[in-house]
């Protein structure tokens, strides 16, 4: 599975990436959302963690801006729980919503396994 990160926190960044290349996957990371348009469009990524919150283009802003041929799932994540949930993220697109800080990485990386059937 091909799994880009696009978030501002380098600590969030590695920890997907660890994760994500532990179980075979190939992780692209952007550390911002214009740096994370551009890879999406060349990886063609399965999955696509993207944070809420970040200078510049937000995640919102990078759903609106995302080619609309993309077949890739989308999980929205932010520390700020109490605005954003499942559902306000399904509203600008995204497919699944975690909050963070991730208890277990792990299970992160389960649930977008989960989320493409792979």
């Amino acid at each position: 599975m091909k799994v880009l990160v696009i978030d501002d926190e380098a600590v969030i960044r590695r920890s997907i990436q660890r994760a994500g290349e532990k179980k075979g996957h190939e992780v692209y990371l952007a550390e911002n959302g214009s740096e994370g348009l551009a890879i999406w469009s060349k990886a063609n990524p399965d999955v696509v963690f993207l944070d809420v919150l970040m200078p510049g283009l937000t995640g919102p802003d990078v759903l609106k801006q995302r080619d609309p041929n993309s077949k890739a799932k989308v999980v929205l994540i932010s520390a700020y729980t109490g605005e954003y949930n499942l559902e306000r993220a399904q509203e600008h697109g995204a497919d699944l919503f975690i909050g963070k800080p991730f208890a277990d990485i792990f299970a992160v990386i389960q649930q977008a396994e989960d989320l493409v059937g792979k």
